[in-house]
C-alpha cells in the first residue's frame, strides 16, 4: 500500500465530503485531489526522480497539507521539518536526509533564508502561498496543467519518509518510514478506534508534521473531515468542537491539563466527541478522572515513538470506563498491544521477563522501522535478539496491560537508590493546584543526584514547597521525594509540546563535567 493509497481511498468513496477545513474556507475531497494531482505533476516535471528527498516547513494549514500530499503522490520521499525547531536543527534534519526540493509558508521565509545558508544541497524552493526569496510558487504550479506523475507500483518495503526523533536527547536522528509501516498503523488503529466511515470529524491542532497529522493522514482513508487549527488555544479548541460537532481529536497531556483548567469546561457542550486520543507522554492519573467526568468516556490513549509510530500499546476508551469500576490502576497503563505488533519487556541480558517484573518494552513486527538513516550503529544499539529497544522502562501485568514507569535516560541514582520520576510526578500531578511538572536529578554533594520538582502551578492557585513533599513523603516514602521543589512561571517545551526534560536539566547541570 502506498501512502496517499489511504487519501485516494477517501476520495473514492466520498469525493464531495468536506476533506480540508481551515476557517471558513473548506475543500471538498474531489477539489483537493485535483490540487494534490496538479502539483504532484509539477513536482514531477522539476525534479523526475523518483526517491528524490522532499521537505515541508510550515505551520498548520490546508495548502501545507496538500503539498505533503503531493509528495507522497508524485513518489517523493518526505523529510518533514518543524515550524518550531530552530535553524541548526532543521538544518541538520535537512541535511542528513540530503533533501533537495524545500516546500516553505511565506511566515518562516526568514528561517529559510538562514536554512539556504545552511543547506547548499537544496537547489529548489516553493513557496506554498506567494513568490518568496525568488522561489516558484505552489498555488502557481497547480495552474501549470502538468499531467500527473505515473502511478508507482505498490512496494511495502520501499523508502517514503524520514522521520526525526524528538531530539530529546541530543540532534535528531533520522528514522526511515516505508509503506508498510503505514499500513501497519492504520491496521492497529482501524481495529481497535471507533472510525465511522464518512462520520469523522478530526480537528488537527498540534503539528501537522508529528503526530496529528500522521493520525489526520490514515484517518483519510475513512473519509474523515480535517479542522486544521494553527496551535493550541483553549477556547478555540472548545469552540470548534461545539461548532464544527467534532469527533476525533488528539493533545499531548500538557495541551488536555490547559483545557481542564479553563473556566467554565465543565459547562461546555461536548456531545459530539468518540475519540479523545493522547499520547506523547503520561498522563496524570488524576487528570484523567478529571477528563472522563468533561469529556465523557471517549479517552483513548496511545504508545508509541518515531521508531514505531503512534500505535504500540492502546488504551481504549471501553478500557478507560472499565478502570473506573474497580480497576482504577489502569488508569496509568498505556494499553496493552496493538494487534498488529507484538509488546515485550526484556531483561538488561536481553531474555524476556514474566508478567509483573521491570524492564525495557520492546516491540516488533512491521511497524517498527527499518534502521536510521545513515547511522548503522544507532540502528544496532537500537535492536537486540530482533526486538527493537524502546528505552521505556516498564511492566505487564497478569491481564496484558503495559504500565511505563519510565525512560532508561531519566532515571535518577540518588545514594545508590534508583528512583523513577514519573512515579513522583504522578504523586505531584494528583495536587489540585499543580498544571504540569517535572522531576529531574541534579547535582548533590551527599547524594551524588538529588530529587528535584520543577512545577508550573495553575492560575490563581498556591501550593508551598512543604506541601509538595510532604504528599510525595507521604505516598511514596523518603527516598523518592524531591529534596527541593521550585516554581516556574511555565515550563520549557519541545516543538511537539512535550516538557523539555533536557532544558531543565541542563539548567542544573550546567558547569558540571558529568549530567549524572
Amino acid at each position: 500500500m502506498r501512502v496517499v493509497d489511504l487519501f485516494e481511498r477517501g476520495v473514492s468513496m466520498f469525493p464531495d465530503r468536506a476533506c480540508l477545513v481551515e476557517g471558513k474556507t473548506s475543500r471538498s475531497y474531489a477539489e483537493v485531489k485535483a490540487r494534490v494531482e496538479a502539483l504532484a505533476g509539477a513536482l514531477h516535471d522539476l525534479a523526475g526522480a523518483v526517491d528524490e528527498r522532499c521537505s515541508i516547513i510550515a505551520p498548520n494549514s490546508a495548502i501545507a497539507i496538500e503539498c505533503m500530499l503531493a509528495i507522497y503522490r508524485a513518489g517523493k520521499v518526505s523529510v518533514p521539518l518543524s515550524a518550531k525547531s530552530g535553524v541548526a536543527e532543521n538544518a541538520h534534519v535537512a541535511r542528513q536526509g540530503e533533501v533537495t526540493t524545500l516546500l516553505f509558508h511565506s511566515s518562516l521565509r526568514l528561517h529559510v533564508e538562514e536554512l539556504k545558508k545552511e543547506c547548499p544541497g537544496i537547489c529548489r524552493f516553493i513557496c506554498m502561498d506567494a513568490p518568496q526569496l525568488g522561489a516558484e510558487d505552489a498555488e502557481a504550479l497547480m495552474r501549470l496543467g502538468k499531467p500527473a506523475p505515473p502511478r508507482l507500483t505498490p512496494d511495502n518495503r520501499r523508502l517514503v519518509g524520514i522521520y526525526s526523533t524528538g531530539g530529546t536527547t541530543g540532534m535528531p536522528k533520522g528514522v526511515m518510514f516505508n509503506s508498510l509501516m503505514w499500513e501497519t498503523m492504520a491496521a492497529n488503529l482501524f481495529a481497535v478506534m471507533p472510525c465511522a466511515e464518512g462520520e469523522i470529524v478530526y480537528l488537527m491542532i498540534t503539528p501537522f508534521t508529528h503526530a496529528a497529522g500522521t493520525t489526520g493522514q490514515v484517518l483519510f482513508g475513512k473519509g474523515a473531515t480535517i479542522v486544521i487549527q494553527n496551535g493550541f488555544n483553549a477556547e478555540a479548541v472548545i469552540d470548534a468542537i461545539e461548532k464544527e460537532k467534532v469527533t476525533h481529536l488528539f493533545l499531548p497531556p500538557t495541551a488536555i491539563y490547559m483545557l481542564l483548567a479553563h473556566p467554565g469546561v465543565e459547562k461546555r457542550d461536548f456531545s459530539s466527541l468518540k475519540t479523545f486520543l493522547y499520547a506523547a507522554s503520561p498522563m496524570s492519573v488524576q487528570k484523567l478522572r478529571e477528563c472522563i467526568k468533561v469529556f465523557g468516556p471517549v479517552m483513548f490513549q496511545s504508545w508509541g515513538q518515531t521508531e514505531a509510530p503512534m500505535f504500540c500499546t492502546c488504551l481504549t476508551e471501553k478500557e478507560h470506563v472499565e478502570a473506573l469500576d474497580g480497576h482504577e490502576h489502569r488508569l496509568a497503563s498505556c494499553g496493552r498491544a496493538g494487534v498488529f505488533t507484538p509488546v515485550a519487556v526484556m531483561a538488561d541480558d536481553g531474555s524476556l521477563l514474566p508478567d509483573g517484573e521491570r524492564g525495557e518494552l520492546v516491540v516488533g513486527g512491521n511497524l517498527v522501522t527499518s534502521g536510521y538513516y545513515k547511522n548503522a550503529e544507532a540502528t544496532a544499539s537500537a535492536t537486540r535478539n530482533g526486538w527493537h529497544r524502546t528505552g521505556d522502562v516498564g511492566y505487564r501485568d497478569k491481564d496484558g496491560f503495559f504500565y511505563i514507569v519510565d525512560r532508561l535516560k531519566d532515571m535518577i541514582i540518588t545514594g545508590g537508590f534508583n528512583v523513577f520520576p514519573g512515579e513522583v510526578e504522578q504523586v505531584i500531578w494528583s495536587h489540585a493546584a499543580v498544571k504540569e511538572c517535572a522531576v529531574v536529578g541534579v547535582p548533590d554533594e551527599k547524594w551524588g543526584e538529588a530529587v528535584k520538582a520543577v512545577i508550573e502551578i495553575k492560575p490563581g492557585a498556591s501550593v508551598t514547597e512543604a506541601e509538595i513533599m510532604a504528599l510525595c513523603k507521604e505516598r511514596l516514602g523518603s527516598v523518592k521525594t524531591p529534596k527541593s521543589v521550585e516554581f516556574w512561571d511555565e515550563l520549557p517545551r519541545t516543538p511537539v509540546g512535550k516538557v523539555s526534560k533536557k532544558e531543565i536539566r541542563a539548567r542544573f547541570w550546567k558547569g558540571h563535567a558529568r549530567a549524572i
